[in-house]
Order: structure tokens, then C-alpha cells, then sequence
């Protein structure tokens, strides 16, 4: 049995401290739900919560740095739930790069009188067309690679993301109609801002990511054996030559030194294989492909090949996600944390090592990036090839003047905010290139907010914000063995099983799936105390859910002894609607003047088990789940 009710409101901190993984997530993806639904065997419906907010769904099931886990309240009690691979479960069953992809949702050709261009194909340019398409929009993508996808083609290693994955997502975008995509189009080259709108185009998205390594001023940095990270994988990813030594040293601490690295150490091993099985001159698209000879990473272990990390900071400063750490260290990545490049050391005109000296500190006291160095603690790494993924900057050289985007002191394109414009009315920017390297879930955020943007822009509509829809649960029950259940690890290829391309997740069986799955905490389902009208219920101050509370996350105390400062009597006076319910009549004047009791609960502690409300004799305890109901305004459809 179940009601509605379709009055209640509440507030954004509210939601943000019940539904902290949807609230995570920059695209909006309700998690908890898709989740929930996997613990249920409903996979069909659960890939809908997935994939209809996020287009790049499938890309982000296996890279994405996952906020919503970071978020995710079970992770204070043991581990939090996984919800990347959980998606990747999903999105394989019926995702695009499934053998049974579920028809998305049809772009309404022609139903908007104007024109969009997107400069850049990668998540923030795909995910904008994507949400301009459903919106009637027509929308043309320029790109300035042979390829489209941006970073996600050509920075990330296959070896974590197939390109099969990434082309059957823009496959699905540009097959649902209204985007149009052109490749080899650069900006600066082939158009121009100005010749964009000659063109009649109503609005432009600049979305070039952020394509160009930063420098790094050392000496010996122009020696022969000196690369880029980016302009290494780059190459790498489009099957370019690139002569890579034996002995490489990778500098930097992020998710991208650790993509180099790792790459690295395939480049290496396919150009000096034991015993010089392949040449150095070797056709490297050749070897790139998925039919290439069995080169397993375990021969880094040999010592006369070997790549390394040299990062400031010591291992746990270092910004690289943990897992993508520990994934490099198991491929024989050598970690020289604590460690900062000095100098690079050469010999007739090619590098032959770098000089490093230990890391006293990397931030000074007002948290500012002020690196200090031990004395008299350098040291010499022998290698033949040095690479730099110190970071990324955006390439903005084809912007002039005449465009009227403002650029930043970082270097950056200048947003608003709140609706991504430049300073040039009608020219939107999102992502690496207006904040800097950042997460993929991030760009994909910008691209779904330039899109709604566009739409306020041109139309002068408002997009309504989802309302709350409120189910009363009866009998409300968790899986029995919930909180026994632990984490569940990601099958991973064994190490000896990697081969170039191989994808080194292997990711979840359905048994794992839902095992996983039953961990959730359903923070949406919660507890409230505020009885029964029609029936009259009212607390009895019996204490029978203090008792039965597994988690004594419940307690009824004096109410003298609750404080209720100026600032919080004024937050109660100024918003009556939202605290009716927790102060049962009582006017917000007479807290702290008048006797009784107050039943506290640490929501941070509550672990939804509903036992509280199964125990209260008169029903003043009930389960509600909630949940949001979008709102048509024209907009895009999210659950």
C-alpha cells in the first residue's frame, strides 16, 4: 500500500544531507535508486535512472571519478557502495555498447527555430548536444581531430576505456537526430567565432577541453628524450609513432601522470621486448590493435625496462585517485613520491637522467602551492626518456579581440557562474577549458547546465526545478543481511593477462551486482516523526524506539536542555512551513521558555531499518520515501 503527498517542501540542505550521492553528482543521476533497483533483479528499469540524465552514461560507468561514492553515507560506516561499477554493470546489459541497447529517447527534429554550434566533441560539447537535441534544437558540432570524443578518445588509455565504448556513445547521441557532427574542423583554422554567427548559428559552446601540457622550468627540459604527457598520449591513442626508451621517468602526481605512466610501460614494453622480439622501428598502429603478440606487464619486473613516477608529494598528497595509485603500482609502476625534478640531466644532446631533490613541503601555511626542498638531498634517476603531466592548459589562440571573450589570469575562458555565458552575449563555455583539468562527471554538469542555458537565452523560458513526490511505506523492510554485507571488489584482469589494449576491469557478474547492490542504505527512505492526523496519533513518550534502535540513533531528553541560539529561533520563525512538522504546534517564540520533551535523531547514524516505526504502538513513526518528480517545462526529462 502506498500514498502520496503531494504538499510537503523541503529545503536543499535537506536533500543534500538525504540524498548526498544524486546531490554529488554534477549530472544529477539519482544513484541510490538505480541502485536499489539492481538489488531487486529490476536492471532494465534501474539502467533508466542511469543513463536518462547522463549521456555518457556507458563512458562514465567505467572512468568516472565517482563524487557519488565519496558522498555516499555507507562509507561512513564501512565502505561506501560502488556505485561506478554498478553503472558499468547496467550500461553493459543495455547501454550502446551492449548487444541489446535500449532504444533512447528521439530528438524532436526542427522543433526549435534555432541553431547551436559546439566547438569540441568531448564530454561537455556531447553531453550539451545531447540535452539541445531533446530539446528541438539543431546543433552542429565542429571538432578539430580525425576523431570525436576529445580527451575521452585521445587522452585516456584504452586499456581503461575501449574506444568500441566511447564510439558506440557518440554513436547513440548523434542516432537520436538533431546533431550534426564535423570532424578535421578546427577553430582558428577552418571558422571562426565571428564566422559562426555570419553563419546564422543563434549560439556558440566553446567546449576545446584543455589539450595543451604545461611547461616546466628546469634545465635540460629541451633535451632530445623530453616528451609531453598529452602530446605522449595523444600519440599514443591515434597510433602515432613515438620512440620511447627503456628507463622512463613520468613527473607529476595526478589521474594523467598515472594514464602516462601506465601507457608508458606498454610503449615500452612493445618497442624493447626481451631479447629485441620487436624493433624499434616497428609499426606501432600495427601493434596497437587487439591482435598484437602477448606482452605481459609482469616483464617490467625484469630491471633493464622500468618506468617511474616523480611527484611532490608523498603518497598520501598525491592527487591521483587511490585505486588508480594502486593500479599502477601493480603494473610494476615504480612510486618516487616526495620527490621534486631539479634537473635533467643530458648527454650529447639526450637525456641519460634526471636529478631530484626530496620535498620538505608542497604547501605553505595559507595552503598556497609553495613547494620547499630538503638541502643537500639530490639524487640522480638513470633513465632515457623523461615525460611532463604537471597538467593541462586549453589551447584559446583562435579567440580574438573582435569575440569579446574575456580570457582569465589563469589562462582560462571567463563564465559566468551561474549560466556559463562569456562576456560575449550568446557564447557559452564549460569544462578544462573555463575551470581547469577537472572530472568528466564535472563537463558532462556544464554541458547539460550550458544547454539549459541556451534554452533560457533564446526562449526566455524557465526550467522548472524537479518537485519532491513523498510515498508513505508500509511495513517498510532492508534486505536481511544488509549490513553484513561487505564491499564488494571489482574483478580485475590478472596481471599477466594484460596485453597492450586489454581493458584491465573486468567488471561485475549479475550474483556480484546485486550482492553490492543490497548494501545500500536507501537514503532517500526516512524516518519521520509526525503521526497520523486522520487517526489522531500522537507520541506517548513510551521510548520503544529509543530501545529498538540498532544504531541508538534515536533519544528523548528534557527540552531545557536543548539550546536554541538567536540565529536558529530566527532560521525557525522565517521558514514556519518547514518545522511544523518538529515543533508540533509549539510557536518558535516559546523554545526555551516552556517544558516538555524532544525526540533527537542523528541522521547520520540512521541506517533505515525502520524498526522504530514497526515498534511505535500509536503509528506516530512512518517510512517515506522520496523522490524527485520532474517537472514539464519544455526541458529535459531527469528523474
Amino acid at each position: 500500500m502506498l500514498n502520496r503527498f503531494e504538499s510537503k517542501r523541503v529545503d536543499r540542505d535537506w536533500l543534500e544531507s538525504n540524498f548526498p550521492c544524486m546531490m554529488a553528482c554534477p549530472a544529477g543521476t539519482n544513484a541510490g535508486r538505480y541502485v536499489a533497483l539492481i538489488a531487486e533483479g529490476r536492471f532494465e528499469e534501474a539502467y533508466r535512472y542511469a543513463r536518462d540524465p547522463n549521456p555518457m552514461a556507458s563512458i562514465c560507468g567505467r572512468v568516472c571519478a565517482h563524487p557519488c561514492e565519496t558522498a555516499c553515507r555507507r562509507g561512513a560506516i564501512d565502505e561506501p557502495i560502488s556505485i561506478r561499477a554498478l553503472k558499468r554493470f547496467l550500461t553493459e546489459r543495455y547501454g550502446p555498447e551492449s548487444r541489446q541497447p535500449l532504444e533512447p529517447r528521439k530528438a524532436p527534429v526542427g522543433a526549435m527555430p534555432f541553431r547551436v554550434a559546439i566547438v569540441g566533441s568531448g564530454p561537455v560539447g556531447l553531453s550539451a548536444a545531447h540535452d539541445l537535441a531533446l530539446l528541438g534544437y539543431t546543433v552542429t558540432i565542429f571538432e578539430a581531430a580525425p576523431v570525436a570524443g576529445g580527451m575521452l578518445s585521445l587522452g585516456i588509455p584504452e586499456y581503461r576505456l575501449p574506444r568500441s565504448v566511447v564510439e558506440a556513445q557518440i554513436r547513440e547521441i548523434l542516432d537520436a537526430g538533431g546533431v550534426e557532427l564535423k570532424l578535421n574542423q578546427a577553430a582558428g583554422r577552418d571558422f571562426t567565432i565571428r564566422s559562426l554567427r555570419e553563419q546564422g548559428y543563434d549560439a556558440v559552446i566553446l567546449a576545446v577541453g584543455a589539450h595543451r601540457s604545461r611547461d616546466l622550468s628546469i634545465p635540460g627540459v629541451d633535451l632530445d628524450g623530453v616528451h609531453k604527457g598529452i602530446d605522449f598520449l595523444l600519440n599514443a591513442n591515434l597510433g602515432y609513432r613515438f620512440d620511447i626508451g627503456k628507463k622512463v621517468v613520468v613527473i607529476g602526481g595526478g589521474n594523467v601522470a598515472m594514464d602516462v605512466a601506465r601507457s608508458a610501460a606498454r610503449e615500452v614494453l612493445k618497442q624493447h621486448q626481451p631479447g629485441d622480439a620487436v624493433p624499434n622501428n616497428a609499426n606501432l598502429t600495427a601493434l596497437a590493435t587487439h591482435e598484437m603478440m602477448d606482452i605481459s606487464l609482469s616483464a617490467l619486473r625484469l630491471g633493464a625496462r622500468e618506468v617511474s613516477i616523480v611527484c611532490l608529494e608523498r603518497r598520501d598528497e598525491m592527487p591521483a585517485a587511490h585505486e588508480e595509485i594502486e593500479e599502477a603500482e601493480v603494473e610494476g609502476i615504480h612510486m618516487r613520491d616526495g620527490s621534486g625534478p631539479k634537473r635533467v640531466i643530458g648527454r650529447d644532446g639526450k637525456v641519460i637522467g634526471l636529478e631530484t631533490v626530496r620535498t620538505r613541503s608542497v604547501f605553505d601555511a595559507s595552503g598556497r602551492f609553495n613547494p620547499t626542498f630538503e638541502e643537500n638531498s639530490e639524487s640522480v634517476i638513470e633513465c632515457d626518456t623523461v615525460i611532463l603531466a604537471i597538467g593541462q592548459a586549453p589551447r584559446l589562440d583562435f579567440l580574438s579581440p573582435e569575440d569579446g571573450v574575456e580570457i582569465s589570469a589563469r589562462g582560462l575562458i571567463h563564465v559566468d557562474r551561474d549560466t556559463l555565458m562569456t562576456s560575449a552575449p550568446g557564447v557559452f563555455a564549460g569544462g578544462d577549458c573555463a575551470f581547469g583539468p577537472r572530472l568528466i562527471i564535472d563537463s558532462v554538469g556544464d554541458g547539460k547546465r550550458i544547454a539549459a542555458s541556451i534554452d533560457r537565452y533564446l526562449t526566455g523560458r524557465e526550467h522548472s526545478l524537479p518537485e519532491i513526490e513523498v510515498e508513505l511505506l508500509e511495513h517498510h523492510r532492508m534486505f536481511g543481511d544488509y549490513m553484513n554485507i561487505g564491499r564488494q571488489a571489482v574483478p580485475m584482469v590478472p596481471l599477466e593477462r594484460r596485453t597492450g589494449v586489454t581493458e584491465v576491469e573486468a567488471g561485475y557478474d549479475e550474483a556480484a551486482a546485486m550482492r553490492e547492490a543490497r548494501r545500500c542504505l536507501r537514503c532517500w527512505i526516512n524516518t519521520v516523526f509526525e503521526g497520523n492526523e486522520p487517526d489522531g496519533s500522537q507520541c506517548i513518550l513510551c521510548g520503544g524506539c529509543v530501545d529498538i534502535c540498532p544504531e541508538s540513533c534515536i533519544q528523548l531528553v528534557p527540552l531545557e536542555s536543548v539550546q536554541f541560539p538567536e540565529d536558529v529561533l530566527r532560521e525557525i520563525q522565517s521558514s514556519p512551513s518547514l518545522f511544523h512538522v518538529e515543533l508540533d504546534d509549539v510557536a518558535a517564540g516559546e523554545l526555551g521558555q516552556i517544558t516538555g520533551s524532544v525526540m533527537l535523531k542523528d541522521e547520520t547514524r540512521c541506517i533505515r531499518c525502520g524498526l522504530c516505526a514497526e515498534r511505535c504502538p500509536v503509528g506516530m513513526i512512518t517510512m517515506e520515501a522520496y523522490s524527485l518528480r520532474p517537472v514539464d517545462s519544455g526541458g529535459v526529462e531527469a528523474r
